[in-house]
């Protein structure tokens, strides 16, 4: 409020300046797609992306901790979450930074723009490109949900939309992103990896179903159309290729499909139930339809980071960042990257994706790469899908509900 009252004050062609300003902030390119410039890197044909899962900010320095050693108790804050994201950005220099919700814990935060302010700051300050979506707890402050995205597409150097302009659609945070060739080849003007990015919603709506907000009907119809149009713009318009590109999605609330793994069949862990919607929307059976994503990432289960395949597609937790999330004492925080290859010709050209890979980084004193995986490789395609058999999953014992209904 003191900062709205401060801009009434000020002249008047300054006053329209900001206004516009924050219009095109809000409003993007207008079709709520688009990539802000982002392409694959020339040196090593890569494009890397670092999730960021819960981090769960509040009031910075007076904020404590949840769940750690006591010995790492005293002094331990916000500061900490800040200073790991430091490290990661600096260990990984990665092409695009992804905050996949609960990126600030509302009900804990005095001023809800101070705190993803402060939380996003490391990304800003070393000009990295980043995009956001919210999970359940970012709207719980002082700042609806929709005030929330506003504020976040209003910050720097991001890449995040308000929504898709004209499309009649339920969340907000529903966009996708574009990334090019390489510069000076046949590919730079043409979209080689799709980025997906959902508002999965915080609670349900529908008094008479309980638990948390799923991805909506609405939503589903814009992802089908947008996904449609992608591929048939790949492979038909020159240099026409003859398969779709991949697509990677990210979105903050498990779907029901995240129960399908055992420890046989996924790559790292799972310490707690599957907090997923009680009702199935069916948005992974849109995925498999659609057939160009490959891998989708969540946060949400801060103790689950695992990768496991699911009728061809990878269904992947980040792991949870943030200290003054909920976690588990002795169990690092973690991050999640995603290095994306492009194929190579023997003349040395680059062209489309050769293959999808995963590991993730620790905050421990070496900042330990773990669980380094292939998700996808050009050529399985996901014609040999491996099918897991869903099973029940009871919620494990934990103090969870106690401090929080994440």
């Amino acid at each position: 409020m003191a900062r709205l009252g401060i801009r009434c004050f000020l002249p008047p062609l300054i006053l329209l300046l900001h206004l516009f300003l924050a219009a095109a902030a809000v409003n993007g390119d207008g079709s709520g797609g688009g990539g802000g410039g982002l392409r694959f890197r020339r040196e090593g044909g890569t494009f890397k992306v670092l999730q960021v899962a819960d981090m769960h900010y509040a009031d910075g320095r007076s904020t404590p901790c949840e769940d750690v050693l006591p010995a790492q108790q005293r002094g331990c804050s916000d500061l900490n979450t800040t200073a790991f994201l430091y490290r990661v950005l600096r260990a990984e220099n990665p092409d695009l930074v992804v905050f996949t919700g609960d990126n600030i814990f509302g009900a804990d935060s005095t001023d809800t723009a101070g705190s993803m302010d402060a939380a996003i700051a490391p990304a800003i300050a070393m000009k990295l490109p980043w995009a956001a979506i919210l999970g359940n707890h970012d709207q719980e402050g002082t700042l609806s949900r929709e005030g929330v995205m506003r504020h976040l597409v209003g910050l720097k150097n991001t890449l995040s939309r308000l929504n898709p302009e004209g499309v009649e659609i339920d969340g907000y945070g529903n966009y996708n992103l574009e990334v090019g060739g390489v510069e000076g080849t046949l590919l730079a003007n043409k979209s080689v990896l799709n980025l997906y990015f959902l508002d999965s919603g915080d609670y349900s709506t529908v008094w008479w179903i309980p638990g948390y907000g799923w991805i909506k009907a609405s939503q589903q119809a814009w992802f089908r159309q947008t996904s449609a149009n992608l591929q048939k713009k790949y492979t038909s318009e020159q240099p026409a290729q003859k398969e779709p590109a991949p697509s990677l999605a990210y979105f903050h609330i498990p779907l029901p499909e995240f129960s399908s793994f055992t420890a046989s069949n996924f790559t790292g862990v799972k310490q707690e139930g599957i907090s997923s919607p009680s009702i199935n929307s069916g948005f992974f059976t849109t995925m498999v339809e659609a057939g160009d994503v490959k891998a989708a990432f969540i946060g949400h289960d801060h103790v689950n980071d695992f990768c496991g395949k699911l009728t061809g597609i990878q269904l992947c937790y980040a792991g949870g960042f943030g200290y003054h999330a909920y976690g588990k004492a002795g169990w690092s925080r973690r991050a999640r990257v995603v290095s994306v290859q492009l194929e190579k010709t023997e003349s040395g050209e680059w062209q489309g994706v050769k293959s999808i890979k995963t590991w993730k980084r620790l905050d421990d004193q070496n900042l330990t790469t773990i669980d380094s995986e292939v998700l996808w490789n050009r050529g399985s395609n996901g014609k040999t899908p491996t099918y897991a058999q869903p099973q029940l999953i009871r919620e494990l014992p934990n103090d969870r509900e106690a401090k929080e209904e994440s």
